[in-house]
């Protein structure tokens, strides 16, 4: 069975209409959404809050145990001149003393316990957050973790 459907001028502006409406709608939202968020006045001083956690992999090779260590997400970026907070959440590993190279920072990270450390950043570059524990292959390394700073 067959259905005819006869549309009338009508149906077709109204129509139109409809997709037309359709259409600015979804540009105006897409526009919306790349447009950069418009940060209140004075937030160039707020302090930015940077989260990282260590980790673990381990695995078995010919019957021996084989473990690396790592940081996540090995990279954050911060903002030149802007105050940081960086928090490391200890996961896996009883400790992990490190450094972050270029900047003169030094802490430890203990299992189940966050480590802050508060700095800013004066110079772009990236730094090298360094495990002082796991440096190397031996002691399932290295263990670095990168900081950007733009």
């Amino acid at each position: 069975m067959n259905k005819i459907v006869i549309l009338n001028r009508k149906k077709i502006q109204l129509y139109a209409v409809i997709a037309a409406v359709v259409i600015l709608a979804g540009a105006y939202i897409g526009w919306q959404q790349t447009k950069p968020a418009m940060a209140p006045a004075g937030a160039e001083a707020a302090t930015q809050v940077l989260h990282m956690t260590t980790g673990e992999f381990t695995a078995q090779a010919d019957g021996k145990k084989l473990e690396t260590y790592l940081f996540y997400p090995g990279t954050v970026v911060a903002k030149k001149g802007v105050p940081v907070e960086l928090r490391i959440s200890g996961i896996n590993g009883q400790s992990h003393p490190f450094v972050i190279e270029g900047l003169d920072i030094k802490g430890s990270i203990s299992k189940g316990k966050t480590t802050v450390v508060s700095f800013t950043p004066k110079e772009a570059g990236i730094y090298s957050i360094v495990c002082q524990t796991h440096a190397d292959p031996q002691t399932g390394g290295p263990m670095v973790g990168y900081l950007v700073v733009q």
